[in-house]
């Protein structure tokens, strides 16, 4: 019996060939602009790299 159930799981999960041209299309839509994130990981990276060189030169004076 759950052999029967499993299969007919598995078959509700296919993609027919008319829809796959619909997720294709949406795909295409999406184009998200994350310049403003780039640059904010830039600016948070410069800030980590700073403050690690202002620890190393402090464990020297201390």
């Amino acid at each position: 019996m759950s052999k029967k159930s499993k299969k007919q799981y598995r078959d509700a999960g296919k993609i027919s060939g008319g829809s796959a041209s619909v997720i294709n299309s949406r795909s295409d839509e999406f184009n998200p602009d994350y310049s403003d994130v780039i640059k904010d990981l830039k600016r948070i990276g410069a800030l980590a790299v700073v403050f690690f060189a202002v620890l190393v030169a402090l464990s020297f004076v201390l």
